[in-house]
């Protein structure tokens, strides 16, 4: 039986079968006239900042336009984080990157983003400049729910920008930058074939010589037992530890997990253990 730290040890479960379902979410469905292309705006409430999020999902168009559950769970865990900072995973991980000082403003990349739910409610809750990046095929409706959320995003001291990212290519610095303190993604280990790119790109930034003290907070719901593959990969490189874990929602095992992934720390030998000529 494999632990979390490799993904889980669930059976397999096709991904779309656990797309947020419309009931659990609040979805309203809109018809966009002009090209028949059906719409849902999915309404998520932020306590600690009393705003509604507004998330525009094209599910038509394929994954990468539809929530998914584990972008919920880091949502929620964004705001817990600033009612309750005492006892929220995510602190000390925040605590770290301001250095001690709460009024620098954290620099945050959302990678396969989606929707842009994540992004967004990182910039609203953590007042962080953020970046939100996927596929260029998903730019146009990333960039509308940063746009039908800028008033909240205003009044709370977040920011995002959005750019095209395409994993284990090279990272354009001008476009996207390298001096994050914090990278989150949720639900992007799903397609084997995808993992080897995923990992490029992450070492690009985690190991590429920006800033040491950057982290990636990923949330997984563990779908294929082939994705302790992702995992053992990652290990090799990243130090990788479990933040948070759902419980399993009824009628399921698994529930989402949420994880560290940090550079490996140097080991330096014990003062006096060389050899002396």
């Amino acid at each position: 039986m494999s632990s979390e730290l490799d993904g889980g040890d669930a059976d397999d479960i096709s991904p779309i079968s656990v797309i947020l379902p419309a009931e659990a979410a609040g979805i309203n469905k809109l018809s966009l006239p002009n090209d028949g292309v059906v719409s849902e705006l999915q309404h998520h409430f932020i306590r600690s900042i009393n705003s509604t999020l507004s998330i525009r999902q094209l599910p038509s168009q394929g994954l990468s336009f539809q929530l998914w559950p584990a972008a919920t769970t880091l949502v929620n865990l964004l705001d817990d984080q600033r009612s309750h900072p005492e006892t929220n995973p995510l602190t000390p991980i925040l605590t770290a990157s301001r250095d001690g000082s709460e009024r620098r403003t954290l620099k945050v990349l959302e990678i396969g983003s989606g929707t842009g739910l994540v992004g967004i409610a990182a910039a609203a809750t953590l007042g962080a400049q953020v970046t939100v990046t996927d596929l260029s095929h998903v730019i146009s409706n990333l960039q509308f729910n940063v746009e039908a959320n800028a008033s909240i995003l205003a009044a709370n001291g977040g920011f995002v920008q959005v750019a095209p990212l395409h994993w284990g290519e090279a990272i354009d610095p001008e476009l996207i930058g390298r001096e994050f303190d914090l990278i989150l993604a949720s639900d992007v280990v799903y397609h084997d074939h995808l993992y080897d790119p995923l990992i490029q790109t992450l070492r690009g930034f985690l190991l590429g010589g920006g800033n040491p003290k950057m982290v990636f907070v990923m949330a997984h719901l563990r779908r294929w037992k082939k994705d302790s593959g992702f995992f053992r990969k990652a290990r090799k490189l990243f130090e990788v530890e479990v933040l948070h874990t759902d419980p399993p929602p009824p009628g399921s095992r698994i529930g989402v997990v949420v994880y560290r992934f940090a550079a490996k720390q140097s080991k330096k030998p014990a003062i006096g253990s060389s050899n002396q000529g």
